[in-house]
C-alpha cells in the first residue's frame, strides 16, 4: 500500500500540530545549562539548553524577557518554562520559552569564574599592565584559524585602511583538544619576530564550549606575558573570554581589531600634514622672536661696541676741549684785562710817573735813599730824563717843607 504524498510544509505543519496537541511537551519546565546565548537587537533571546548528553535550541521572545530578573550568560544553570514546538519554515525542533529562573551555575561557567577570580587576585588583569598600541606597526601578527572568516575580515579592513601593511598569519587551532597549546605556540612564535609590533588573537563567535580554549590558563598567561601588545578579538561583541581581560586591548569583532591595529593611511597623512604646518608655524614664530631678540642684542652690543665707545668718548673729549678752550680764552681775556689794569695802576704809581711829576730818586751806592739820615758823600740823582752824580755837602733832617731856619745842619 502506497503512503500519501505530502509537501515539506505540510509535513512540518503536521508535526507542529502534533507537538502542540501533546500535553507532555506543553507548559513544562526544562532544567539545563545555557550555551551560545545571543541577545538580538529585536529584543529576542536565542540560546541552547544542554545537559550531559543532550541539547535543544531555545527561543525567548521579547515580551517574555522583561520578566527575567537577570541577564543570562553561557554556563548558567537555569529552569526554563515553556513548550516544545517546530519552527515550520526551517523544520527546526526547538523550545519556546516564556519564563526563566536561575538554577545555580554550570560546571564550565564555574571554572570560568574561579579562574577569573584567581587571576584577578594575582593582578594579571590590572589596567597598569596594559600597553599602548603602536601608532604605525611594521607588521601585524594574526593568530587564528586559517580557514575561518576572521583572517579574511582582518585583511579586508587592513587593506582598506593601509594598503601594503604586512600581515603575518600564524594558523592555529581555535577549538577542541590541543587548541590552547597551539594558540600559545602561535603567540610565542610571532612575538619572536622583530618586525611584528602588535598581535591579534581571535576567532569567530560560538558557545562557551566553542570559545573555551581562550579561557584556558596557559593561553591567558601567554597573552599577558607576550612582549608585544596583544589585541583580543574572540567571539562576538557579547562574548567575553579571560583572554579579553589579559590582552592590552579587547576588540568586539575581528574587523574592529583590524581597525585598532592598523592606522588609516589617509588620516596619518592628514595628521602629518597638520603637524608639518604646525611645525612651520612654530618655527616661523620662533625665528621671528629670535630675530627680534637678536636685533635687541645687536642694538645693546652696538651701544657697547669698542669703536662706538671710542667715538662717543672722542666726541665727548672734543666737546670738553672746546669748552676748555672757550673757558681758557675767557679766563685769559679776563686776566689780560686785569693785567692791563694792573699795568696802568703800576704805571700810575711807578717811578716813571713820579719822575715825570718833577720828583727825583736818590741813590747811594746803588741803593735808594729814602731818608735824609742815609744821605751823604757821593750820590746819584735820577731825573725823568737823565741822571746826575752829586756830592752831598750838608744834610738836615726834619720837615723838608719847613722854613730854612728850622733846618738842622749836619
Amino acid at each position: 500500500m502506497e503512503g500519501i504524498t505530502l509537501t515539506v510544509s505540510q509535513l512540518n505543519d503536521y508535526v507542529r500540530r502534533l507537538l502542540a496537541s501533546d500535553p507532555i511537551v506543553q507548559h513544562i519546565t526544562l532544567r539545563g545549562e545555557i550555551s551560545n546565548f545571543k541577545p538580538y537587537a529585536s529584543g529576542h533571546w536565542y540560546f541552547t539548553l544542554k545537559d550531559d548528553t543532550g541539547r535543544i535550541d531555545c527561543a525567548l521572545f521579547r515580551q517574555y524577557t522583561y520578566g527575567v530578573p537577570f541577564m543570562p550568560q553561557d554556563g548558567m544553570r537555569v529552569l526554563v518554562k515553556g513548550s516544545a514546538g517546530l519552527y515550520v519554515q526551517g523544520g527546526k525542533f526547538q523550545f519556546y520559552a516564556d519564563g526563566m529562573t536561575q538554577d545555580g551555575v554550570g560546571d564550565l561557567y564555574r571554572r570560568y569564574l574561579e579562574l577569573k577570580e584567581r587571576l584577578t587576585a594575582e593582578g594579571l588583569f590590572d589596567a597598569s599592565r596594559k600597553r599602548l598600541l603602536p601608532l604605525l606597526p611594521r607588521a601585524v601578527g594574526i593568530v587564528t584559524s586559517e580557514s575561518g572568516a576572521v583572517q579574511h575580515d582582518i585583511r579586508t579592513v587592513a587593506g582598506r585602511r593601509f594598503p601594503g601593511l604586512p600581515l603575518v598569519l600564524r594558523p592555529a587551532q581555535v577549538q577542541g583538544d590541543g587548541a590552547a597549546q597551539d594558540i600559545v605556540r602561535g603567540i610565542e612564535q610571532l612575538s619572536r619576530r622583530r618586525d611584528i609590533d602588535v598581535i591579534i588573537v581571535g576567532r569567530g563567535g560560538g558557545s562557551l564550549e566553542d570559545l573555551w580554549a581562550f579561557n584556558e590558563e596557559i593561553v591567558v598567561r601567554a597573552v599577558a606575558a607576550c612582549p608585544v601588545p596583544v589585541i583580543s578579538a574572540v567571539g562576538h561583541e557579547t562574548d567575553t573570554t579571560l583572554c579579553d581581560f589579559a590582552a592590552d586591548m579587547r576588540a568586539p569583532t575581528p574587523s574592529a581589531a583590524a581597525e585598532l591595529a592598523v592606522p588609516e593611511l589617509a588620516a596619518l597623512r592628514d595628521t602629518v600634514g597638520d603637524l608639518l604646518h604646525a611645525v612651520d608655524q612654530a618655527a616661523a614664530h620662533t625665528l621671528l622672536e629670535k630675530d627680534r631678540a637678536l636685533a635687541r642684542l645687536e642694538q645693546r652690543l652696538s651701544a657697547r661696541e669698542p669703536l662706538s665707545y671710542v667715538r662717543e668718548m672722542t666726541l665727548r673729549t672734543q666737546h670738553l676741549k672746546e669748552r676748555l678752550a672757550a673757558a681758557l680764552d675767557k679766563r685769559l681775556t679776563l686776566l689780560s684785562g686785569r693785567l692791563s689794569q694792573a699795568q696802568e695802576h703800576l704805571r700810575a704809581v711807578g717811578p716813571q710817573a713820579v719822575l715825570g711829576r718833577g720828583y727825583t730818586i736818590a741813590l747811594r751806592k746803588g741803593q735808594a735813599v729814602a731818608s735824609a739820615s742815609q744821605a751823604g758823600g757821593d750820590m746819584t740823582l735820577i731825573f725823568r730824563d737823565g741822571r746826575a752824580n752829586v756830592r752831598v755837602q750838608s744834610v738836615w733832617e726834619g720837615d723838608p717843607f719847613a722854613n730854612e731856619e728850622g733846618k738842622a745842619n749836619l
